[in-house]
């Protein structure tokens, strides 16, 4: 009995024992958690403060400008360098510059209070001319707006336009003249005001979300029918090639094995004694194709570049307001590191001349892409049935590879290479299959083929 109890009151003894140690856990537990929930307080409210140290610090560095910078060293330092030596003149350039940075803050005040509309007058113009930009700022403010300056970026510049004292509610409208020397797509805005002491030290900036893009077409010209003397369709006379079904009649033959019964013409069988049948020549509705290098390799310089873009653009817009088919393919961009594995073309595929001319204004000149001839290859793979496809290209792109590229296409297909010198003489030369056309400016592309040079 003795050994029961004593076997009992020991079994209490670790129960209560381990009753207080599982007590004295949780209370170390809970100081742990309170301590880990003050470290991770500190850590929000140091993460908060560094934020707003960073904004303070950007707000600050955009604010300040380097004159303003050189204010604040000459502050600094010359109060600093007055008080330890006794500098009267630093002292007196410390209390000016910290005059100066005063007196400018109250200039940075209303960059918000403006209301900024850009309204170009044209979104599409032609290169070579320029397009008038109405930028109108008003003031949304209950007080008066100090002076001010807007920044228009335009392209790759800045436009500066100075805006004078507005009151309530008043407005100015500034016109800016945009040149458009070069083909392309010029993004206009976002504008930005700009709040600037008359010394510049200090400057606070606000861009607003109006953003225009102004469409630079190539120039062209008007060509005659792209397809005078050189190939004929639905709406003229039919083709050169003879086929047993079509809608133009041609003539009367001797029938052969395998010409459709449907075909005999009895009457002149009836004459001759021997089955004749009808044969006819083939219409077909014409298919242009327009194959535009883009290599930089190929033209002398850009200008050359820009006259090979503008000849192309003409012959599609001529084209599309005939009602043909047309299709217009240009090198894409290779990486170099797959240059010679990999094969892409740049197709544009718009219906109407003003998004073709949209398109062209993207066309650029390429230092990694596919030769010519390899874009007519792929070019004659995916597209069966052309009628007249005509290569554009530089003056650096030799005469043979020009007749590779032609002889991409079958027979059937009249090509006709645009050759862009500047330098040279306008003239058309036939070379075997292919019409060679060089062309010196622009209005030669006109002017050859309305002589119908090219038949």
């Amino acid at each position: 009995m003795t050994d029961e109890f004593t076997g009992g009151s020991h079994s209490q003894s670790r129960s209560r024992s381990h009753t207080h140690t599982r007590t004295r856990t949780h209370v170390r537990a809970g100081r742990r958690s309170a301590f880990l929930r003050a470290s991770l307080a500190v850590l929000a409210v140091a993460r908060q403060a560094g934020a707003v140290l960073r904004r303070v610090r950007d707000e600050v560095s955009r604010t300040v400008t380097p004159a303003g910078w050189i204010a604040v060293v000459v502050a600094l330092g010359g109060l600093s360098l007055g008080w330890l030596l006794g500098w009267a003149e630093a002292i007196v350039a410390g209390i000016v510059s910290i005059v100066l940075l005063l007196l400018a803050v109250p200039f940075l005040f209303g960059a918000r209070r403006y209301d900024v509309r850009v309204h170009p007058t044209a979104d599409r113009v032609v290169a070579g001319g320029s397009v008038s930009t109405g930028v109108t700022v008003r003031n949304t403010g209950t007080r008066a707006a100090l002076p001010s300056r807007l920044d228009l970026p335009v392209g790759d510049g800045i436009v500066e336009v100075e805006v004078p004292l507005l009151r309530p509610d008043a407005e100015v409208t500034e016109d800016v003249e945009i040149p458009t020397p070069r083909r392309g797509v010029i993004r206009v805005g976002p504008a930005t005001t700009v709040r600037a002491d008359p010394l510049r030290l200090l400057h606070r900036e606000h861009e607003w979300a109006d953003v225009h893009e102004l469409y630079v077409h190539p120039r062209t010209v008007p060509v005659p029918a792209t397809s005078a003397g050189i190939i004929r369709d639905l709406e003229g006379n039919p083709t050169s090639r003879l086929v047993d079904s079509d809608i133009s009649f041609h003539a009367i033959r001797e029938y052969a094995p395998g010409d459709a019964q449907r075909q005999i013409h009895w009457k002149s069988t009836a004459k001759t004694g021997q089955l004749m049948v009808r044969q006819f020549e083939e219409s077909r509705r014409a298919r242009t194709a327009i194959a535009l290098s883009v290599a930089v390799a190929d033209y002398l310089d850009e200008d050359e570049y820009e006259l090979a873009v503008s000849a192309a653009a003409s012959l599609g817009v001529q084209s599309l307001r005939e009602g043909r088919d047309l299709e217009i393919v240009a090198g894409a961009e290779i990486p170099r590191v797959v240059r010679g594995r990999l094969r892409a073309f740049r197709q544009l595929g718009a219906v109407s001349p003003r998004g073709l001319l949209d398109e062209f204004c993207l066309v650029d000149s390429l230092e990694n892409t596919m030769a010519l001839e390899e874009v007519c290859a792929l070019q004659a793979e995916e597209s069966a049935g052309l009628s007249i496809v005509f290569l554009v290209c530089g003056s650096r792109l030799p005469l043979e590879r020009v007749r590779r590229a032609a002889l991409a296409y079958g027979t059937e297909t009249t090509v006709v290479a645009v050759v862009c010198n500047e330098t040279a003489h306008p003239r058309v030369r036939p070379i075997g299959d292919l019409y060679v056309m060089t062309i010196g400016v622009l209005e030669d592309l006109g002017a050859l083929l309305g002589r119908g040079a090219v038949r």
